[in-house]
């Protein structure tokens, strides 16, 4: 199965469990694997053809700045949800990654992957 990447998306939401957490915006580093089969898009070249990453990476933004979630893990599920949802995606793994919360790390996190 081919594979579309989405590296080091760099985001700012509102997650966490602590009142502290939730005052304000944090760092969120976002990575997404979506399988899929391009053999079409690639013969036709075109883009209605395509998992448009552009697109989704605007959906995963958006997701991220609207977020009510509290974990890391709720938050990490929707974002798989969201590819799922579209048809040319088979599988996705998502990792989500709350940077400059933990002192002494460069992030915590967590990784998931989720098939239709």
């Amino acid at each position: 199965m081919d594979k579309i990447i989405i590296r080091d998306l760099s985001a700012r939401g509102r997650i966490g469990i602590s009142e502290r957490e939730r005052a304000g915006v944090q760092d969120i580093l976002i990575n997404v694997v979506m399988y899929t089969d391009i053999t079409k898009a690639a013969d036709t070249d075109l883009i209605d053809d395509c998992v448009d990453y552009s697109a989704m990476v605007k959906k995963i933004l958006k997701l991220a700045e609207c977020n009510t979630r509290k974990t890391v893990e709720a938050f990490t599920q929707d974002i798989a949800d969201l590819c799922l949802e579209h048809e040319l995606v088979k599988k996705v793994k998502v990792r989500v990654e709350k940077t400059s919360v933990v002192r002494f790390v460069q992030g915590v996190g967590v990784e998931i992957e989720r098939e239709k």
